[in-house]
């Protein structure tokens, strides 16, 4: 990751292009407490790969509905409850 500095447009964090461009039109899912539908709709526009853009309550952290969100997009099998 750069250091943190301005996104490429007013509303866009400042993380999204540069995830977009390692990515390189590969899948990605990002998790993260700072995702807008700014940030959803540019990596919308500018990645024509798979992308799961999946915010996170800062308060909670991870949960197991957010880990069953990330298996069920990468088509992971469900394990064992």
């Amino acid at each position: 990751m750069p250091d943190e500095e301005p996104g490429p447009a007013a509303g866009i964090h400042w993380k999204t292009a540069a995830l977009v461009a390692y990515a390189a039109g590969r899948p990605f899912a990002w998790v993260d407490d700072e995702i807008g539908a700014d940030d959803r709709a540019w990596v919308a526009a500018h990645h024509p790969g798979r992308a799961l853009l999946h915010r996170v309550d800062p308060r909670r952290g991870l949960t197991a509905t957010d880990y069953e969100t990330l298996t069920a997009w990468a088509g992971i099998p469900a394990g064992p409850a």
